[in-house]
């Protein structure tokens, strides 16, 4: 009684629970039999506590954990074999101990070392045994998501197949990733995307282990996982694929009009300085931004799909049904557990398909104009970037273009528009009723008009207009008349080039500023030689000649900066020429019309024609004209990632793994309600 401390005093002896005293004893390195006589079956009816148990192991000096090998050995061992009592709660705190303990051991095996995770398993198993042990623990996997296992047991085998995957900080040097692809366990997880309870709880979980295991050196030999995602066809599947990122997507979109819609309310000057200063603070502290890369993974998940899979793009157009979506906490988690979902928490986000219904298109879209917004960071632009190779491989699409051009197939989108001083701040754009073509076009649009800046993003304008161009290579090609209002985007491709006119000097020295000149002059060419194949009406043809005669001194400036460079000897000499040829039929119009205009006015005795008298001269004076065929217009380079953009998806890929083990912790796998899912022990 005189050893006890008074009630009062702050060294009150502290608690330890039953499961944190064996915990010590193990990691200690003493004899468990002799200091806790719990037999193992007993010791796996003690809810972990998974956050201790890491913080211990950590704590461990190379010593300590050398002599804690034995335990530890055994421990490993023993979470393995109560694994066979499936139907108990044993199983459920096996898995979960081995999941805590795997990425514990990880972490302290060392972060930045490429085989860290294969030593991990080697310490914990045997040299000789780690194989067999590897191997029998993806065949409980299977067992477990192929069967009648209570949720917390599937979720516990998805977090320990990631556990497996992110243990390296390398994917490609990642050996353990041999063994689960050559697994069936590609099988168990689309299943699990076709039922829509496991995908509204494990969705996010089965897609980005998925995308992982797809760009395991997807370059240097054939992956399993890559054939297998190219032919998959299994409509539910792919359905539940998309709605996963639909979900996600969606719930980014929503937050995000959410504090939209708080800045509208606030003054004008906190409006901007919210929606400029703290949407995009900075690469490392922006919240905004690390919700955005948090999205990565399913971003490179959509890519992976349109690019591999034909079959998936039939999902692209689907309304979304399902009454709720998948835990996605890239939106919803602060700090470090933003990367994976707690299935602690079982609450879904709700998503109103009744109020207005959406797609997976129109809500990328939505997405894109939000993400556009913010190209000055190296992970911006590259999220950017994602988003149009997404777009090209869509554009690329003979049944995507049918659906996108679909008159029947019209939804309302909203399109966030960056803040611009020279335009009013709240000025998003909700289209009206209308096809995704338009609002694709919309949206591409208004990117080449508000990303105009010293820091020029030339890679994604190009990339901008290569969409644009086939947009209407499949509408020139099947002779569809989309009812657009088409002066929108001509204006913005001669503003494109004013400013390069303008920014000449300085961006000359940094970039070929001729290929992208060139290419935005043949977006112009291509109406004008193929305009009337897909324009919506004669008048559409003569608003084009109008606005090349209105702007014809701009074009005139570009000819002369073009013919300036191909008369000396710098790089860009040859492009230089490209440009002026290319500008043959541009320069043709205003040389036909403007002495005509210029005599109209003599003969009327005006000074400044309206715009109806230009267009009534035009269209007077078109059988005089003479123009060029151009060749090649029609015609583009299909999409190859390979080996244009191996560099790119490598390095993101690599983003991506390590945000995932950055925000991991075992905080996610501590799952509260397991007890309520096993009644009888």
């Amino acid at each position: 009684m005189t050893s006890r401390k008074r009630s009062g005093s702050g060294s009150k002896r502290q608690f330890k629970e039953k499961v944190v005293q064996i915990y010590e004893t193990i990691l200690k390195g003493e004899e468990i039999r002799s200091n806790n006589p719990l037999p193992w079956e007993e010791f796996f009816l003690l809810k972990p506590k998974l956050t201790t148990f890491e913080t211990e192991i950590l704590k461990l000096s190379t010593e300590q954990l050398q002599a804690a090998k034995p335990n530890l050995n055994e421990l490993f061992s023993q979470c393995i074999e109560i694994l066979a009592d499936n139907t108990s709660i044993r199983a459920a705190y096996g898995l979960q101990t081995l999941c805590g303990f795997l990425h514990s051991i990880f972490r302290k095996f060392g972060d930045g070392q490429t085989e860290s995770n294969i030593q991990a398993i080697e310490f914990l198993s045997g040299f000789d045994n780690y194989v067999s042990y590897l191997q029998k623990l993806l065949d409980f996997c299977q067992v477990f998501l192929e069967g009648d296992s209570t949720d917390a047991m599937k979720g516990l085998c998805l977090k320990l197949i990631i556990i497996l995957t992110i243990g390296s900080d390398n994917l490609n040097q990642n050996t353990l990733i041999e063994y689960i692809i050559l697994s069936p366990l590609f099988e168990c997880l689309v299943k699990l995307l076709s039922d829509v309870p496991t995908r509204q709880k494990h969705g996010y979980d089965v897609v980005l282990i998925i995308t992982l295991l797809v760009n395991y050196r997807k370059y240097d030999a054939t992956n399993p996982y890559v054939v297998k995602l190219s032919i998959l066809d299994d409509e539910l599947t792919l359905n539940g694929y998309g709605q996963v990122i639909t979900a996600s997507l969606t719930e980014f979109c929503n937050n995000y009009n959410l504090e939209h819609t708080e800045n509208q309310n606030s003054s004008w000057f906190s409006s901007l300085t919210n929606m400029v200063g703290s949407m995009f603070i900075s690469e490392e502290g922006g919240f905004r931004n690390q919700q955005i890369r948090a999205n990565n993974a399913l971003l490179l998940a959509f890519y992976e799909a349109v690019h591999l899979n034909r079959n998936f793009i039939t999902t692209l157009a689907q309304t979304q049904t399902d009454a709720s979506s998948p835990p996605s906490p890239n939106n919803t988690l602060h700090n470090n557990v933003q990367g994976l979902s707690d299935l602690s928490n079982n609450g879904s986000i709700t998503f109103d398909v009744n109020s207005q219904p959406s797609n997976l298109l129109v809500t990328f879209f939505q997405y894109c104009s939000i993400v556009m917004q913010d190209t000055k960071s190296e992970p911006g632009t590259n999220t950017v970037k994602l988003c149009f190779f997404i777009l090209g491989c869509i554009s690329e699409d003979q049944y995507a273009n049918s659906l996108m051009h679909d008159v029947s197939l019209a939804f309302k989108v909203r399109l966030h528009r960056l803040p611009m001083r020279h335009r009013k701040l709240a000025n998003d754009k909700t289209t009206s009723s209308q096809s995704l073509v338009c609002t694709l076009l919309d949206l591409l649009v208004e990117f080449m008009l508000s990303h105009m800046m010293k820091k020029f993003p030339m890679e994604l304008y190009i990339l901008c207009i290569g969409i644009i161009q086939r947009i209407l290579c499949y509408q020139k090609k099947c002779r569809i008349r989309v009812n657009y209002i088409w002066k929108e985007l001509w204006t913005a491709l001669i503003s494109l080039l004013r400013f390069i006119l303008q920014n000449e000097n300085y961006l000359g020295k940094k970039m070929n500023i001729f290929e992208l000149s060139i290419k935005v002059v043949n977006i112009l060419n291509f109406f004008i030689t193929y305009g009337d194949n897909f324009l919506p009406t004669p008048g559409s043809y003569d608003e084009l000649y109008y606005e090349i005669i209105r702007m014809h001194q701009v074009f005139d400036n570009v000819y002369s900066m073009a013919l300036r460079y191909s008369m000396g000897e710098g790089d860009f000499k040859e492009d230089a020429l490209k440009l002026n040829n290319a500008l043959f039929n541009v320069r043709a119009i205003i040389k036909h019309f403007n002495p005509k205009i210029e005599q109209w006015l003599a003969t009327n005795n005006l000074s400044t024609p309206t715009e109806e008298q230009i267009l009534d001269i035009v269209k007077k004076n078109y059988d005089s004209l003479t123009l060029k065929l151009q060749d090649l217009l029609d015609h583009y380079e299909r999409y190859t990632e390979k080996p244009h953009y191996t560099g790119f998806f490598t390095g993101m890929v690599k983003s991506i793994l390590n945000d995932t083990r950055n925000n991991f912790s075992c905080a996610l796998i501590n799952i509260s309600n397991i007890a309520s899912e096993y009644p009888t022990l």
